[in-house]
């Protein structure tokens, strides 16, 4: 196992589009919801405790062996809006490009050939760690360090903030992370003999609803 591997799978350069999206919060700067460091860390810390704990469970189940296509019907089940179902399929995509071509494994290219319009990205994500060598923990760290990490950086371009501010924010929200990750990995190890049901199923409803209201804007400056 390389650790070099997780930091290429955490880092927002890698190549698999999610620099693209702000996670929601394009669409709670427009509303007001996050105006400012203090609403943006309260606006990442419900991420990481929701959104984030189920796409890292589902990262880690991956990474430990299960069967990729049953979590991919979970990772369905738990994304009940269309457009966020949508986001998940496209960045899965382009995951899984990206993955393909760094950490070529037969288990990367059976997913893609059973989902040729993509899987969901943490399913993805998953497979990519396991190909690194990588543990479910790893996997877990990955998703949902992306949970936080990417509307950081996000609102960081929305409402000019001043970069170290928002690496301050993450570093604060570094030993919750390390809890959920921990947690999404312990669910995962639970699944193995208790079924699928026993992965992490949070949601953020607020989330939900924002992201169909941004899904119709005509302009907007990150596709999700």
């Amino acid at each position: 196992m390389s650790r070099a591997a997780l930091l290429l799978l955490a880092d927002g350069r890698f190549p698999a589009g999610g620099h693209a999206h702000s996670g929601g919060v394009e669409a709670a700067v427009a509303h007001g919801a996050v105006h400012g460091i203090a609403s943006l860390e309260a606006f990442c810390r419900g991420r990481l405790h929701t959104t984030g704990l189920t796409t890292a469970g589902l990262a880690a189940a991956a990474a430990g062996g299960h069967d990729p296509l049953l979590l991919d019907e979970a990772a369905d089940a738990r994304t009940p809006v269309p457009a966020l179902r949508a986001v998940a399929l496209r960045l899965g995509r382009q995951m899984m490009r990206a993955a393909r071509a760094t950490f070529p494994s037969a288990e990367l290219e059976h997913l893609a050939a059973a989902r040729p319009q993509g899987a969901h990205q943490p399913i993805v994500l998953g497979l990519a760690a396991r190909a690194a060598g990588l543990d479910p923990v790893d996997a877990a760290y990955a998703a949902a360090y992306e949970s936080i990490g990417g509307p950081a950086t996000a609102a960081v371009r929305l409402l000019s903030l001043n970069p170290l501010d928002a690496s301050g924010l993450l570093a604060r929200l570094g030993p919750e992370t390390d809890d959920v990750a921990s947690a999404a990995a312990d669910a995962a190890t639970l699944a193995l003999t208790e079924g699928i049901d026993a992965l992490p199923s949070a949601s953020s409803p607020l989330l939900d609803i924002t992201a169909e209201q941004h899904a119709a804007w005509t302009v907007r400056l990150f596709a999700s």
